[in-house]
């Protein structure tokens, strides 16, 4: 097997330094625009060409995220960036948007494409179907066990790419919608504001339902069969991604676990580990009580008496060391500098693994009780231990070779690289030792100094051995230089596909996953019934619908696709011709080329670019996102060269997850259909446990009917899935939006705003 790559994060410069120093083999960072980790500090084009020069005369690679999705205004800037990559030479990308894919493979032919984690890649069928698109690389959803990755990691000729250690997120990447809907920052554009952190109130019990601890697999790295081996982390500091590239090197290298490394980076930061799905459902990945850098466990509280803190530590301690303490009620742990420190009644700067300690606790501080547990948060002695060697600033930067040729006359010197000449005019009389003379030619135009090339051929005439004075030279080589341009490859951004059917006046179409909430409409009134199935829906029911009006749904996420490959059969079989795709997957397993395909909004089509790529993939329609604003939409309209299909009404899933809030125990759990009730704030919403998977919905349904009344897309969709709902109650509803009145009480998630 070939070596795996051990793949560190840089928000910064510094980082991206300390990672190279301890041992990752590439390096993935973002720039200023399109990077899912906006916040971060990110590279501008010097300090990505910087680094990038540095990396690559040690042998390492660097890949950028241009992971988020684009409106359509921004795909001039998206040129610009692919432009800077493109001359900083990075060596891939890693990508989400369908229309990075497409101008990508356009007009940036040269780059490698790398499927984000965003993409939601969660079996087989999804990756190999990225494989079709070109895409080298694929980032597996972190949901993923050790059986599927070793699955997915078995496909021909396609590297893979896993998370080992850092952050998690409580939904599917690439399918959570909370922070845009409820707050206006799109987690698919990089603005994420982790409401998954957040306390929620749970049948009287308030928690942080969805705070996830971190990953950590550990050891568990040498089973995994995939390219590339990924520690999360754009928005650490150097230190952080020091100390755990440091740590998973050691186990790559087969030195195995160290365990004072493990308390380092525990003591720089660190939420509880895990291991996540790796090894099976795991109901104990969500941290309930406490959100935030927590530390290394050191002790717990023995006793409190006049503002001083007493226990037995099990670490070394020193005076300026960072203590959290979980504090009952608190959402974060308390936490305080140590400034007075006591072993045995005397005042110590360092105490030792095993002392009872006293350390006086800051005024104002909580209350705290016996056998609260104690971390050590911050030391001294850690933030010096990952000391890294970086070149000097401006060291190291990309040039393009050059080759030059000089011409010794009697009257003039020439020099000449391609189209571009210089030429200074003088008496040049035969040197005393012309080896001498060809060694200070060479001496002269070896100096490129700060231009971004370098010489790598140079071709001396000098029939007559003439001399030539060095301050000439020089002169002729600063004229020449200076000219010169250097040639970067460059791309454009390529035409969009142009409708070729006229636009009609738009119709109505329903979404529904369960068939009874027709009984009660006229069919007529809809242009297309969207049928949303599972491996046991009851398919009986369709016979009775007008076939030419069915599409049958299938849906974001799918972690046994064979468990649809059965009804897939019947259904075609029947002659259901109309189907609609939430995922990758679903392309692999339909016979595309003879379907009549319609991409649903989780797909993400927000620019034209996007669109075009789907009429490429075999796409016949596409539903524009939830996510955007009316802005955009209404120039998707207007240039969309597919037919679009806007949604006013829906219960939209903000968070699509694995992660069980249940409180029973797996084993006995009964796997059926589950509500919650839950606040945050004051604001309700509802939990939906199913089947292993877990939908999280705002309490009020998105409805954006008036706002859209005055827009021509080819059709609007109302959609009735997930949540239970009537017949009687479909069909008010129903007759309300086609009037174009909005239901009460109702959520307007982006679209009446004026960015995301």
């Amino acid at each position: 097997m070939q070596k795996q790559e051990l793949l560190a994060p840089a928000g910064d410069i510094e980082a991206g330094y300390a990672a190279l120093y301890y041992g990752a083999d590439a390096v993935y960072l973002g720039l200023s625009k399109f990077s899912a980790r906006a916040t971060a500090t990110n590279f501008d084009e010097p300090a990505l060409d910087e680094f990038t020069a540095y990396a690559h005369s040690l042998k390492r690679k660097v890949y950028v995220a241009l992971n988020t999705v684009l409106q359509e205004g921004e795909l001039p800037d998206l040129i610009k960036s692919l432009d800077i990559c493109t001359r900083c030479r990075v060596d891939g990308l890693i990508i989400q948007d369908l229309g990075v894919a497409r101008v990508m493979k356009k007009s940036y032919p040269w780059f490698e494409m790398h499927a984000s984690t965003q993409m939601a890649v969660h079996n087989k069928e999804g990756a190999l179907f990225l494989q079709k698109m070109g895409f080298k690389r694929v980032v597996l959803a972190r949901e993923l066990t050790a059986a599927e990755i070793k699955e997915i990691a078995a496909i021909p000729d396609l590297e893979t790419e896993a998370f080992i250690h850092g952050a998690l997120c409580y939904s599917y990447s690439g399918l959570c919608q909370f922070s845009a809907i409820e707050y206006g920052r799109s987690a698919n554009r990089g603005k994420c504001v982790y409401p998954c952190r957040a306390a929620f109130k749970c049948q009287g019990k308030e928690s942080h339902l969805f705070s996830m601890k971190d990953m950590a697999l550990q050891q568990d790295v040498l089973n995994l069969p995939v390219t590339s081996l990924k520690i999360e982390g754009r928005k650490k500091s150097a230190l952080y991604v020091a100390a755990v590239t440091d740590y998973y090197r050691q186990i790559l290298d087969g030195k195995g676990t160290d365990e004072n490394r493990e308390e380092r980076i525990k003591q720089i930061f660190s939420r509880p580990w895990c291991k996540f799905h790796f090894k099976g459902k795991d109901k104990k990945v969500i941290d309930r009580d406490f959100v935030g850098h927590r530390g290394l466990a050191v002790g717990e509280v023995d006793k409190i008496v006049r503002g001083w803190l007493t226990f037995k530590t099990n670490h070394k301690i020193a005076r300026y060391d960072g203590l959290q303490i979980d504090a009952a009620g608190d959402e974060k742990p308390f936490g305080f500098s140590v400034q007075k420190l006591s072993v045995e009644k005397k005042n110590v700067f360092e105490a030792c693994a095993g002392d009872v300690v006293s350390i006086e606790l800051p005024r104002n501080y909580p209350l705290l009780q016996k056998g609260d547990k104690i971390y050590l948060a911050s030391s001294s002695e850690v933030k010096g231990a990952y000391h890294y060697e970086k070149p000097k600033p401006h060291a190291f930067h990309h040039t393009q070779d050059i080759d030059v040729t000089v011409t010794v006359n009697t009257n003039c010197i020439e020099a000449a690289c391609g189209d571009y000449h210089s030429r200074i005019e003088g008496t040049f009389s035969p040197a005393n030792n012309p080896q001498k003379s060809r060694e200070a030619i060479e001496q002269a135009f070896a100096k490129t100094g700060d231009t971004a090339f370098k010489l790598k051929n140079l071709q001396i005439n000098n029939p007559d051995n003439l001399f030539t004075p060095a301050s000439m030279l020089n002169e002729l080589r600063r004229d020449l230089y200076a000219n010169i341009q250097v040639e970067n490859k460059t791309g454009t951004l390529p035409p969009a596909l142009e409708r070729t059917s006229d636009k009609t006046v738009p119709q109505f179409k329903i979404k529904i996953d369960n068939l009874g909430y027709l009984q009660q409409l006229d069919l007529d009134k809809f242009a297309e019934i969207i049928y949303l199935i599972a491996p046991n829906s009851d398919i009986a029911g369709l016979s009775a619908l007008p076939k030419n009006k069915v599409r049958v749904a299938l849906p974001a996420v799918c972690r046994k696709p064979h468990l649809y490959a059965d009804i897939i059969e019947r259904l075609l079989a029947g002659g259901y011709h109309k189907w609609e795709v939430a995922n990758w997957w679903a392309l692999n397993i339909l016979p595309v080329e003879r379907l009549d395909i319609c991409f649903d909004s989780s797909l993400y089509m927000l620019n034209t670019q996007a669109i075009s790529m789907a009429t490429e993939i075999g796409a016949s329609q596409i539903t524009l996102s939830l996510e955007d604003i009316k802005l955009n939409v209404c120039n998707l309209i207007e240039k969309s060269n597919l037919k679009t299909s806007l949604i006013i009404y829906q219960d939209i899933p903000l968070f699509t997850s694995v992660g069980c809030i249940r409180d029973n125990d797996c084993k006995v759990c009964p796997q059926g259909e589950l509500w919650f009730d839950l606040q945050n704030q004051g604001q309700k919403f509802k939990a939906l446990s199913r089947n292993c998977q877990m939908m999280v919905f705002d309490g009020k349904p998105f409805c954006i009917v008036q706002e859209a009344k005055d827009l021509t897309p080819d059709y609007f969709r109302m959609d009735f899935c997930y949540r239970p709902y009537s017949a009687e109650k479909v069909k008010k509803i129903i007759n309300q939006l086609i009037e174009f009145n909005d239901v009460t009480d109702c959520i307007k998630g982006n679209f009446i705003k004026n960015n995301i």
